[in-house]
């Protein structure tokens, strides 16, 4: 819940921290924020950014596609890391997901931190509304995740960047010093059956080379996994995957439906991501 967070954030005008009214939060030099019906707040304030996040549709294909567990193997990949690398909480601790979507993957690290609170970061206010409800411990905040992030100094035990923009300053800033950082980034042989036929775009070669030249600065890696799957998905299953992804802001309904409509009844799909853990210098 958003209360359950309100200790690690900070005001993005000043950096106070908050107190909670009945429906905002006030920090202590009077900027106030309020929150939405459905349960998250925006901390943005007023800042330009590069775009709203994923659309309505985005994000009600992926919360659809995640909800039939094809993914459920990387969720719990995922959450055994964060068990693994999180070090015993001395203070009050959260984990901090950058670019959390439905909040999918935080509620399954929370599963297993059991001590911790949740903060869903997305620049998507339909993507917060999914947040809000995906686990009892979550508190989603509407925030850049390029710019400063609205929360306080080493506040996280761990923080989650899966799919989505890596800020490595701010990541740094907001980690304890024996927190952790877990990056989970598609290999090239992601969705490989999918690119050609369906136009999909596909995964830089040199990914896991700027992945380095953008972390190495303020973190050391230390550890990676390779999780590999392969789903057989019909052509509904089809449409949602693509429709979830960066591709649909390219790719019109109509066209999509014509290329999966080309392939087999069923396809078989490569899932391909590499999770990595990064400590703080």
């Amino acid at each position: 819940m958003l209360i359950d967070v309100i200790p690690f954030l900070r005001c993005p005008h000043c950096g106070d921290g908050f107190a909670f009214g009945s429906a905002s939060l006030r920090c202590g030099r009077g900027h106030t924020f309020d929150v939405a019906r459905q349960g998250y707040v925006n901390l943005t304030a007023g800042q330009g950014r590069a775009h709203p996040g994923d659309s309505a549709a985005m994000v009600a294909a992926r919360e659809s596609f995640l909800g039939t567990g094809h993914l459920a193997r990387l969720r719990e990949a995922i959450a055994d890391t964060a068990r693994q690398v999180a070090s015993p909480a001395s203070k009050p601790s959260c984990v901090i997901d950058a670019g959390a979507g439905t909040g999918y993957y935080l509620a399954g690290v929370l599963d297993q931190l059991q001590e911790h609170i949740g903060v869903a970061l997305d620049a998507s206010r339909f993507a917060l509304r999914r947040a809000t409800r995906a686990h009892p411990r979550i508190g989603a905040i509407g925030c850049d995740v390029w710019g400063r992030l609205p929360l306080a100094d080493g506040c996280a035990a761990i923080l989650l960047d899966v799919f989505a923009p890596r800020n490595g300053p701010e990541f740094a800033r907001v980690l304890d010093s024996h927190g952790r950082l877990i990056v989970v980034t598609p290999t090239a042989a992601h969705l490989q059956e999918l690119i050609s036929p369906l136009g999909l775009i596909s995964v830089d070669p040199l990914k896991s080379q700027r992945l380095e030249a953008e972390l190495s600065a303020n973190f050391a890696r230390k550890g990676s996994s390779r999780l590999e799957q392969t789903l057989v998905l019909d052509e509904g299953e089809l449409m949602t995957l693509v429709r979830m992804g960066p591709s649909a802001r390219h790719l019109q309904d109509e066209e999509l439906s014509r290329r999966v409509s080309r392939l087999q009844a069923a396809v078989a799909v490569t899932v391909s991501v590499t999770i990595s853990v990064y400590s703080p210098l």
